[in-house]
């Protein structure tokens, strides 16, 4: 890990965090394989990378007052994640769910409702801002939890004064979560967000759109754009400048967590003030990392290894890791 001054927090990642049972490598879950326990969670995951790149990362949720939460909270922390902003709520339990990994692709089963995490609210959104981050990262899961997570979401991404954080929303479109049209609410949020990733395929499920361009002139500025898609190439899209870097062939093991990972990558490069093209092949690395393991995190190469892939000189990973980032201006449109 690359040592950052611990002052100010870089960021913190917003939303539901579950205990994700999942089989000891090469087991089923029909098989009586024992089952690992980890955090298992979108803004979760993207903390634990950018605290493994280097970041004073923090996670905002809830969880409940049961040894669940307890270790989701040991698991986060011994990760190198701040925990201080999650709140502990007695009277709902901390969800869970089972993967069942695939080369294909994973199975997944839910026990998530009526969960401390639906009970985030306004507050918890509070509690992100009052901590000060350069920036707030969300994602398309929390508004589908609940009605006050949905408010949650909307108030991070309405009406920001000037010169607040920025902030990433990755669309991370869930169709079993969403009890109405997702469409229409997830593209209003996008376009109040700075940063926004998205999969060319849920771009194309949820829109309509052809290719990563469409999604530019449906999404439009000021927001920065980042299209995934898949084996092929990642593309990012702020204001004129159109930057494209090719997916480096990867063998597959299991493709959960891999957006996250990608998420926490690039979100790295902003924050040390990388370029564009860094920032996408730094998102393409850690991405590799998780598609090569079972989990949602693939071991980390070393810092060498990671300015060889990437392009970036040494001496400007280490100098270049807190950047004044150009402050939130635009006001939301949510």
């Amino acid at each position: 890990m690359v040592a950052i001054s611990p002052d100010p927090i870089d960021a913190v990642c917003l939303g539901e965090t579950m205990v994700q049972l999942t089989p000891v490598p090469g087991g089923r879950l029909d098989g009586g394989s024992p089952l690992d326990m980890r955090p298992g969670g979108a803004e979760s995951n993207v903390a634990m990378g950018l605290a493994r790149l280097g970041h004073r990362a923090s996670w905002c949720g809830r969880v409940g007052t049961d040894p669940l939460g307890e270790l989701l909270l040991s698991e986060l922390t011994g990760a190198g994640v701040d925990t201080s902003l999650v709140a502990r709520d007695p009277e709902r339990p901390t969800g869970v769910y089972f993967k069942d990994p695939a080369p294909g692709g994973s199975s997944v089963y839910y026990y998530r409702a009526g969960s401390a995490a639906s009970g985030m609210d306004t507050d918890t959104g509070d509690a992100a801002l009052a901590a000060g981050p350069r920036l707030i990262h969300l994602s398309g899961i929390t508004p589908a939890l609940s009605d006050s997570c949905r408010a949650l979401v909307e108030g991070l991404l309405g009406e920001r004064p000037p010169g607040g954080p920025l902030v990433s929303f990755d669309v991370n479109h869930r169709p079993t979560l969403w009890r109405r049209d997702a469409a229409p609410e997830l593209l209003r949020l996008a376009r109040a967000a700075d940063v926004v990733f998205v999969g060319l395929d849920e771009a194309q499920q949820l829109w309509g759109v052809a290719d990563a361009a469409g999604v530019r002139e449906l999404i439009g500025a000021p927001a920065c754009l980042v299209v995934k898609d898949g084996a092929t190439e990642a593309v990012c899209f702020d204001g004129d400048a159109v930057v494209a870097e090719p997916t480096p062939p990867v063998e597959v093991v299991e493709p959960v967590g891999a957006g996250d990972a990608f998420a926490s990558g690039w979100l790295s490069g902003l924050l040390r003030g990388l370029d564009h093209g860094a920032r996408l092949r730094l998102g393409h690395l850690i991405a590799g990392t998780a598609l090569r393991s079972t989990g949602d995190h693939g071991p980390l190469p070393d810092v060498d290894t990671i300015c060889e892939r990437t392009g970036i000189p040494r001496a400007r990973w280490a100098e270049g890791s807190r950047p004044r980032l150009a402050p939130h201006t635009t006001g939301g449109r949510a």
